[in-house]
């Protein structure tokens, strides 16, 4: 493996002083600051406009980020013998942002802000393959909706049924409720806004991932790592998504709720539009669908406890969830 990635390394520009192997990846210590190398899936295309992306958030930002490093040859990825591929982007020494400290919570979602501050003022043309359509998401959770009562009814057929199935069951009704209001709120948004991205203003480029993983906190300051999964979609999507998981692990805690989004919009104040758009990804119980799914595609003959300890919890946390989502939703419901 170190021999054929060493191979690697020597398309590039810099000279490698000692490499360490991580998950899935080398980071090496070079004469040009760190660097990791990590095996590439996307297309030529995308990594082109991933390095251009990256390049401008650079130039505009006060934060880092992993930059993208062009080969010898100028390529943004180099391939191995038998075709495949890699990439290499600058990386920093720090700590993961601690999905317990409140303070770093708050740091990480202003970064957050300011990128897409940043980003609503790319000037180069978005390729139509990183475009989201307008109702993928109504179409993932009237997707999500069918998969809920498909496993209700296989449960129900169930003569035996353990202690999932059975805190399932008594669950289903109250969140499948759930995910239809939430789908007909979506419905209406869609007729009441149409779908032109320009006209709504809500779109722009999202980092796609964004959690605590990906933002580490340096001597220099904060850097945002890993934007494979960028797209051009609705911008409060990433702080939806890292709401959701920072809020699971506290609970649905009010004020820290509160305080991230006034984190947010300290930085970059959010529409109305985008008000009804972020409650919409937080009120959709993605996380009963998320159980129920791991459950129906394991293998049935073998009982998975933490299925049952994930849903328990799920449902413990969902007094404190509908609290917040009260809160949140009456401005915008």
């Amino acid at each position: 493996m170190f021999n054929r990635e060493s191979l690697i390394l020597e398309q590039y520009p810099f000279e490698v002083r000692q490499v360490s192997k991580g998950r899935g990846s080398l980071l090496c210590d070079t004469d040009q600051g760190l660097k990791i190398l990590k095996e590439y899936k996307g297309t030529e295309g995308r990594a082109e406009f991933l390095h251009c992306l990256l390049e401008f958030l650079k130039e505009r930002g006060d934060g880092q980020v992993d930059c993208v490093v062009r080969t010898k040859e100028g390529a943004a990825i180099a391939k191995d013998t038998d075709g495949t591929a890699y990439m290499v982007r600058d990386w920093y020494e720090g700590r993961e942002c601690d999905a317990r400290n409140r303070e770093d919570i708050r740091r990480a979602i202003g970064q957050l802000a300011g990128i897409h501050n940043i980003l609503r003022a790319f000037p180069y043309e978005i390729p139509s393959y990183l475009q989201v359509r307008g109702d993928t998401l109504l179409l993932e959770n009237e997707r999500h909706a069918r998969e809920l009562k498909k496993i209700r009814n296989y449960v129900s057929s169930r003569k035996k049924k353990n202690g999932f199935e059975m805190g399932f069951l008594k669950s289903f009704a109250m969140f499948y409720g759930e995910a239809q209001r939430i789908i007909e709120l979506q419905r209406q948004e869609l007729a009441d806004a149409g779908q032109e991205r320009g006209e709504q203003g809500i779109y722009g480029i999202c980092h796609g991932d964004y959690n605590q993983h990906n933002v580490l906190f340096s001597r220099p300051g904060i850097a945002a790592l890993n934007f494979e999964k960028a797209s051009y979609d609705v911008q409060v999507g990433d702080l939806g998504n890292f709401m959701r998981k920072i809020l699971e692990k506290h609970n649905w805690d009010v004020g820290l709720g509160t305080e991230m989004l006034q984190a947010y919009r300290d930085v970059r104040p959010l529409s109305g539009q985008e008000e009804k758009q972020l409650y919409i990804r937080l009120a959709f119980p993605e996380k009963f669908w998320k159980i129920a799914n791991h459950y129906y595609n394991a293998n049935k003959a073998w009982v998975c406890g933490r299925n049952l300890e994930k849903l328990e919890k799920f449902i413990c946390q969902n007094e404190d969830r509908e609290k917040f989502l009260r809160l949140m939703g009456q401005d915008v419901v």
